[in-house]
């Protein structure tokens, strides 16, 4: 398995030496009631910025006891096509599409 990650991680896909991070910036945020159903905005990787859509498949906000305030958080999907990243090794042997599950939670302020 550490050989695979290696891989991964290495100059024909993440390149994580030179791009150890990615970054999503929401900029647009959906609702159904007071539930968030999908957040817009762009994802960076490799450099290379593109827009994107976030859909929540599970969403909740509760009064934690912990922070003594409200935390909301869930879990997110997308769909990209790792070619509008520059990462184009093995195609179309290995599939283009990536499918990303994101987990986000957040403290009100």
């Amino acid at each position: 398995m550490a050989l695979f990650d290696s891989h991964l991680k290495g100059e024909n896909f993440l390149k994580a030496q030179e791009f150890p991070s990615a970054k999503f910036v929401g900029d647009k945020f959906s609702f159904d009631g007071d539930k968030v159903t999908a957040v817009s905005g762009t994802l960076t990787l490799l450099g290379k910025t593109r827009p994107v859509t976030l859909t929540a498949t599970n969403y909740n906000c509760y009064d934690s006891p912990f922070f003594k305030r409200e935390v909301c958080g869930g879990d997110f999907e997308t769909t990209i096509q790792r070619s509008d990243f520059g990462m184009g090794y093995g195609l179309p042997v290995i599939p283009d599409d990536i499918k990303l599950l994101i987990q986000i939670e957040a403290i009100k302020q």
